[in-house]
């Protein structure tokens, strides 16, 4: 034994370290099983952090956003019925008499100056507008200029002391944030409703050329056409416009033109009386699974060239019927939507260049931007132009551009 004394002390000290680590380091020796890690919520985080009123919002607004009415001439017509004897003396009486149409919508005061954004739509055709301001004042307004592509128009009105509303980014905008419209709707009066922004985008809805709505649920209604959609901060983020309703009143899907577009709009209106976009002269529509594998293609992002304006800046630079855009300048296709806003947004002159599949080459084609016409393509002769070759079936997704 006394040859084995000296592995007694290692030993014992190695067993009380053993023990100590069981009791103060229980965690060593227990088995490992995976952990699920979950990020818990404090139960008062996220609470209080929006106002629990938008009064100063409403109040920094609505001092800009006005009353539009207008009046409408419109004619008698000489119906069949009036030729009936027994009623002609009634006629004859009544013969040189015009009905008066009247509507209303709303407008959003862009400067002190007196420059009034509203829709087109609301304005269009009249023969009379009055502007009514919240304080009570009213003024006949007479029309600086209209945008049928994006539903726009610009008035102008002369008063003292006119609060122009603060405008903010829609470039910013994230779905979720809240909104606000200010408008007239069936004629009550000013009135404020609150959502959020549902969508940003929007387009392919066939009511503009240029389409690139907000989508809201602030309730929108017959009036608030022209009115404005703001920000908790009360600054303007768009222009209400439509609403998709299956009744006539709002159910909770809300269109407004984003105040970006909006600005750019009003600008070339008030500065040049029109709006200055680019143009190439092409019908394109976008290239389905069926028609990339028809032409070899290994991706559908591309458009297919499906008519040329004769004499336009894509038949000038050699773009053909039955081409395929794959990029320009540049960038690859997205959709036609994106391609036909980024021609728009060039100005005339600008060099364009393209890069085209055409009977299984590619090819790059330079392209010089043209001023889009404002009212169709006319030939030399004055009468409507056509391109030098069209689709053969409608496409919704097809795009002029």
């Amino acid at each position: 034994m006394q040859r084995f004394a000296f592995l007694v002390w290692p030993i014992l000290s190695g067993i009380l370290a053993a023990i100590a680590l069981l009791i103060y380091l229980p965690d060593m020796f227990a088995p490992q099983t995976s952990s699920l890690q979950i990020n818990q919520a404090e139960y008062s985080q996220g609470r209080g952090q929006g106002p629990f009123s938008y009064a100063d919002a409403v109040e920094h607004a609505a001092p800009s956003v006005v009353n539009i009415y207008t009046r409408t001439v419109v004619p008698n017509s000489n119906k069949p019925l009036y030729n009936d004897p027994n009623i002609q003396n009634h006629y004859d009486k009544n013969r040189n008499k015009e009905r008066v149409q009247s509507s209303l919508g709303s407008g959003v005061i862009l400067s002190p100056e007196g420059y009034i954004a509203t829709n087109n739509h609301v304005i269009s055709g009249a023969d009379s507008i009055v502007v009514a301001l919240k304080d009570g004042r009213e003024a006949t307004a007479s029309v600086v200029g209209s945008d049928p592509d994006t539903d726009l128009a610009v008035l102008k009105i002369t008063l003292p002391n006119l609060p122009g509303i603060t405008i903010s980014s829609s470039a910013n905008l994230r779905v979720g944030d809240v909104a606000l419209a200010i408008g007239n709707p069936f004629g009550v009066g000013q009135t404020v409703t609150m959502g959020i922004i549902s969508a940003t985008g929007r387009n392919k809805l066939g009511l503009n050329t240029y389409e690139d709505f907000i989508q809201t649920d602030a309730a929108i209604n017959p009036g608030n056409s022209g009115g404005a959609l703001i920000n908790a901060a009360g600054n303007l983020i768009g222009i209400n416009t439509a609403i998709f309703s299956r009744s006539g009143g709002s159910q909770g899907i809300g269109f407004a033109i984003p105040s970006n577009q909006a600005k750019q709009v009003m600008q070339d209106l008030i500065e040049h009386g029109r709006v200055i976009r680019g143009w190439v002269g092409v019908e394109a529509q976008e290239i389905t699974p069926e028609l990339a594998e028809s032409f070899g293609l290994e991706d559908t992002k591309g458009l297919i060239i499906a008519g040329v304006f004769r004499d336009g800046p894509a038949h000038k630079g050699g773009l053909l019927p039955g081409d395929i855009l794959l990029k320009i300048d540049g960038k690859k296709i997205i959709n036609s939507h994106n391609s036909m806003y980024s021609v728009a947004r060039m100005l005339p002159g600008t060099s364009l260049p393209l890069k085209v599949w055409r009977n299984g080459e590619i090819l790059e084609l330079t392209l010089t931007v043209a001023e889009r016409p404002a009212s169709g393509i006319t030939n030399s002769e004055g009468s409507a132009e056509s391109p030098t070759d069209k689709p053969t079936e409608s496409d919704a997704t097809g795009s002029e551009g």
